[in-house]
């Protein structure tokens, strides 16, 4: 009986020193991985609930476009990026909050460039949006031309195939000519029927994938630094081409 009840104490026990190490781990394993994981980061809070876009460059000259000689805030982004940055937000839900999260290789430089850096990127991609915009508006100018001459077309030929089918009443021919002028007359409404079908609503998305894009935070996670002095050969510091910028502050 004595052995049974050590036994049950003995049991009791280990379960409870092994419930304390569990809840021990859950609680200290989790806070050490943040740790080690956390990195110096600068630029906009990111929030709780939003879908985070990373890219990971080395300096971050090479998120614009080499070749152009605009200031660095007009500047466009590099095509590879703005790419991966729009695919990335094409596969998330449309209703979800955009952040943009740049692990940078190298070590903080100026204290405004991420600041900088969001104003380059919200610049960019509000162009984009108008760009897209004055593209619908484009479309549906285009759309209504080609609806009047559709429309025209389609009466014209309604009327001369009904015209010469009763020139030549009473004969196959006739209706051979204003069967193939109303078809003709069909097809010349192609156009206009694909324009307010079809083309506008994919030219929409993309202007309000834009500004959804243009309103996103962006925050700027320095890793794998390298030399501290790195920044000073990298953007706004010197522009993408090489050239050292007149002032490095906007």
């Amino acid at each position: 009986m004595a052995n049974l009840s050590q036994w049950i104490g003995k049991a009791l026990f280990n379960t409870a020193a092994v419930r304390f190490r569990k809840q021990r781990r859950c609680v200290t394993i989790p806070e050490k991985v943040s740790a080690i994981q956390e990195k110096p980061s600068a630029g906009d809070p990111i929030p709780p609930k939003c879908a985070v876009i990373e890219v990971h460059v080395g300096e971050l000259k090479q998120l614009f476009n080499a070749i152009d000689p605009s200031p660095f805030r007009d500047r466009d982004l590099d095509p590879k990026a703005e790419d991966f940055i729009v695919g990335w937000a094409k596969d998330l839900p449309r209703d979800a909050t955009l952040a943009l999260v740049v692990n940078l290789d190298r070590a903080a430089g100026l204290p405004d460039e991420a600041s900088v850096l969001r104003g380059a990127i919200r610049e960019f991609f509000s162009q984009r949006a108008q760009a897209y915009r004055r593209r619908l508006r484009e479309l549906f100018r285009v759309g209504r031309t080609s609806l009047v001459i559709g429309l025209v077309a389609l009466a014209s030929a309604v009327a001369l195939g009904d015209f010469l089918a009763t020139l030549l009443k009473n004969t196959s021919f006739g209706e051979i000519i204003r069967e193939t002028l109303t078809i003709g007359g069909w097809v010349s409404m192609w156009r206009p029927l694909e324009v307010f079908l079809y083309d506008w609503w994919p030219i929409r998305n993309e202007a309000r994938l834009s500004d959804r894009l243009a309103a996103m935070p962006v925050r700027i996670r320095y890793v794998n630094a390298t030399s501290p002095d790195a920044w000073k050969a990298d953007w706004p510091v010197v522009t993408p081409t090489g050239a050292p910028s007149r002032s490095p502050l906007p």
